[in-house]
């Protein structure tokens, strides 16, 4: 599309500086500048040192002995220290600008070498597979490798879905043409649309945040900006979606995966029957939690009926003004603080360090996230901070993720990644705290009612929200392997979920079916949003026993933080008296939205 309006700067320090002064990031750490020669030396490194393990333990694994197989584990490590050292440098300075050229070379290129150099690496988790359960048990009972058992329990749950080694190594190749393109196809698109609002050309983060405006005007003309973008570019999006649903397909076929979705409870190290109960727990609650809200909502609206503009329009009461990121950062850091000083101590350094990016940008990529980069560095953390009360919660979310990640670095490599479904336990719960101190220090009544709707909303988001998701990605998949999908096709998939998420006091404009395509986390991650309920559930448990006076709680909570990847959920939870395979578990978490449902109602006399 070519325009001829002016651009306007999206850089809130431009701007005007409305939100005092945003940090950016300090990439240093990493490597000082993608031409340094310690990059060099690094990629030079891993060719040699990729070849080498090859050749000194392939066809080998079976015969090794406990000693051995220690100093084996501790090799390949280090090789997955180095080429994610390179990929987190090359991925942030592309997330940072996703429509520079340069940038995008940069990190195809570098995926490009670091494929290539690993794919004598195949072989490692195949051979392992293949050695006998009785010599598996033995070595492991070993001192020198017992710690590493939950990683290699986790490899061996994929043994019945491996393929032969010259099939492992042709997808390992392939991927960098396959889903990895397709996800750069998205993102670059998603970077690059462009949204005509009362004259203004807008990306799509800054659109996005039009919905939450407090002027009703606003909202409707972002909602059909964004309608009109999604559904010019719809075959495009329809194309992304149909071809990775297809390749998922053809490649689980081959696996022998029961269903689309049980590669990623592999990967989460969670029982498919306790997703499925935690799915059916919050469907069955949709009327008691997103039904009645919304109707709370329309009525404090004045409107009869809601449109999708106002789902998350803040209440009439809210103040507007911006949010200064001084005071987003004292709100939080106190909140840590308050709950224990260690967790306000290890978020400091981010805000001093260089290790946040908040400023929305051109180019930028949209949302937030931290990025764990690797256990011999520290994460990163990425916003797009406009000031609103949301954008405070968004904080607390991501450090509550950095905070994580700091601590479970002491795992090492192999043993510090937390499954996706325990690795919102730290976000929300930050948030959650924060939440919580704002609300002990409300002032009156109708600040008390901003903050439980705000935390109400937030929480309808991240469960309701995430599991109408997850149906709709069900849905798909499950079409998919039937046949191609049209983008109408995909569209009335979307909306078969919405009205029974949100309920019949919304109203959908026409284009609200295609906003399906913006989604980044059904390109680059299906199935990934269940992980988002689980998280908020289980936190809800987590913080009532909080609340509670667990004796202990804080020391608990940090040492089920320290344990990363190495404990099953089942183990990490009993501490606390939690089991997340007891249905009744999940209706736990979902009474805390309901009582404060209750309670929103209770002011409402």
């Amino acid at each position: 599309m070519t325009l001829t309006l002016p651009r306007p700067v999206f850089d809130a320090n431009a701007a005007g500086g409305s939100f005092g002064a945003l940090p950016d990031w300090d990439l240093s750490d990493l490597y000082t500048a993608p031409d340094a020669p310690e990059f060099a030396r690094d990629m030079a490194w891993l060719e040699t040192a990729c070849a080498d393990f090859a050749r000194d333990y392939e066809g080998k694994l079976a015969e090794l002995n406990a000693a051995a197989l220690a100093e084996c584990i501790a090799r390949y490590e280090a090789i997955d220290i180095t080429a994610g050292r390179v990929m987190s440098y090359a991925g942030l300075r592309y997330y940072q600008n996703t429509t520079d050229s340069a940038r995008a070379q940069f990190m195809a290129n570098a995926q490009d070498r670091i494929t290539n150099f690993t794919t004598p690496l195949v072989f490692f988790s195949l051979e392992f597979n293949r050695i006998e359960d009785a010599a598996y048990q033995a070595l492991f009972a070993d001192a020198a490798l017992a710690r590493f058992k939950p990683v290699f329990d986790r490899m061996r749950a994929m043994r019945p879905h491996q393929l032969s080694d010259e099939l492992e190594k042709f997808l390992h190749d392939q991927s960098v043409v396959g889903a990895a393109a397709w996800n750069r196809l998205f993102d670059e698109t998603m970077a690059g649309l462009e949204f005509i609002v009362a004259g203004e050309v807008l990306n799509l983060e800054a659109t996005l945040n039009l919905l939450s405006d407090h002027d009703r005007a606003k909202r409707e003309a972002g909602a059909h900006a964004l309608a009109e973008v999604f559904g010019k570019n719809i075959k495009l999006f329809a194309r992304v979606h149909n071809t990775l649903a297809k390749e998922k397909e053809v490649e689980d076929r081959w696996r022998k995966m029961p269903s689309p979705q049980y590669g990623r409870h592999l990967s989460n190290h969670v029982e498919p029957e306790v997703v499925e109960a935690l799915r059916n727990a919050v469907v069955a609650a949709y009327p008691k939690l997103s039904h009645r809200y919304y109707r709370l909502k329309a009525k404090w609206l004045g409107l009869e009926k809601l449109q999708v503009w106002d789902r998350n329009a803040p209440l009439p009461a809210e103040n507007p003004a911006p949010i200064q990121w001084d005071a987003a950062k004292e709100t939080v850091l106190g909140a840590y603080a308050a709950f224990a000083p260690e967790m306000a101590e290890l978020a400091q350094p981010f805000f001093d360090k260089g290790w946040i990016d908040a400023g929305v940008k051109p180019g930028k990529a949209p949302g937030a996230f931290a990025h764990p980069t690797v256990t011999t560095v520290h994460p990163y953390v990425m916003l797009n901070y406009l000031g609103k009360p949301r954008d405070v919660m968004t904080l607390a979310h991501e450090l509550g993720h950095g905070v994580h990640q700091v601590l479970a670095a002491g795992q090492g490599e192999l043993l510090a990644s937390t499954p996706l479904t325990l690795a919102e336990t730290a976000s929300v719960f930050g948030e959650m705290l924060t939440f919580r101190r704002l609300l002990d220090n409300a002032e009156s009544k109708a600040e008390r009612k901003m903050l439980l709707a705000g935390k109400v909303e937030d929480m309808i988001n991240t469960v309701v929200r995430q599991i109408a998701f997850y149906d709709f990605e069900c849905k798909l998949h499950a079409a998919r392997a039937e046949g191609e999908l049209t983008p109408e096709d995909i569209n009335t998939l979307w909306m078969s979920v919405q009205g029974e998420s949100l309920g019949d006091v919304f109203e959908f404009m026409p284009g609200y079916e295609t906003f399906w395509a913006y989604i980044p986390h059904f390109v680059h991650s299906p199935f990934y949003v269940y992980a988002y309920a689980f998280g908020d559930g289980l936190v809800n448990a987590l913080y009532a026993a909080y609340a509670d006076g667990l004796p202990g709680f804080e020391e608990k909570y940090f040492d089920m933080l320290k344990a990363g990847g190495s404990k099953h959920h089942k183990e990490l939870l009993a501490p606390f008296g939690l089991d997340a395979s007891d249905p009744a578990f999940w209706d736990k978490g979902l009474s805390m939205i309901a009582d404060m449902i209750d309670e929103l109602e209770a002011l409402e006399d």
